[in-house]
């Protein structure tokens, strides 16, 4: 699958989700709780749509395409969110340190590892919460967490409040708004949105970083 083809799944998630729905019945539910879990568990499919996916769970929940509860699609839902970023902790702890342990690493050293084990155990449970809301970021949060050796129940705790917030945040947000004459007649366009407000904080914190390495290199 190409990126146009890609891109235009994302937008128009509610077309492809309802054509999915009508095709796979219940496995349509398993589709989503793989999609979830593989977006959130494996740092390979940080493409994977998230929040705009969400917000269209929660748009189809309420127009009865997927004929489920909200709460039994929030709580599918939360479990894989949950269980994804475990996987991606573990990964992390046993995986990084073998890969990533050596001096001449290319990616990482010693001295890396040291940094963000004190950043996690610093910021970490602010990360793994926050990071939920920002693409790309969510997905290498709890490997990186897993890298730097963060307590794994105090990662256990806020990776089920963020998974938790993200989930019921989102899916609410479209169970609520998602079936207004004004957002259906203009749903990619909400769905773009979606996705450019929540790569902001990475442009953000991309140029605020990049300010400083300036500063620091005119001082």
């Amino acid at each position: 699958m190409d990126l146009s083809k890609i891109l235009d799944v994302v937008l128009h998630l509610d077309a492809y989700l309802e054509q999915w729905a009508a095709d796979l019945g219940p496995w349509t539910y398993v589709l989503l709780f793989a999609v979830v879990f593989c977006e959130t568990g494996l740092v390979v499919t940080p493409f994977l749509p998230g929040d705009s996916l969400l917000f269209t769970v929660g748009a189809l929940v309420a127009s009865g395409v997927l004929p489920i509860g909200v709460l039994q699609m929030s709580l599918l839902l939360v479990v894989a969110a949950v269980v994804g970023d475990a996987l991606n902790y573990s990964i992390g702890k046993f995986v990084g340190p073998k890969v990533f342990s050596r001096e001449s690493s290319r990616l990482f050293n010693k001295e890396h590892l040291v940094r963000t084990h004190r950043f996690f155990e610093k910021y970490g449970g602010k990360t793994i919460i926050f990071a939920r809301f920002i693409p790309i970021v969510r997905t290498f949060a709890p490997f990186v967490a897993g890298i730097g050796r963060m307590s794994y129940w105090r990662f256990a705790l806020y990776n089920v409040t963020g998974g938790i917030a993200w989930v019921v945040l989102l899916v609410g947000a479209g169970h609520i708004f998602g079936n207004l004459p004004a957002v259906k007649t203009n749903f990619h366009f909400v769905i773009l949105g979606i996705i450019v407000v929540s790569v902001l904080p990475a442009v953000f914190e991309w140029w605020r970083a990049r300010a400083e390495a300036k500063r620091a290199a005119a001082s």
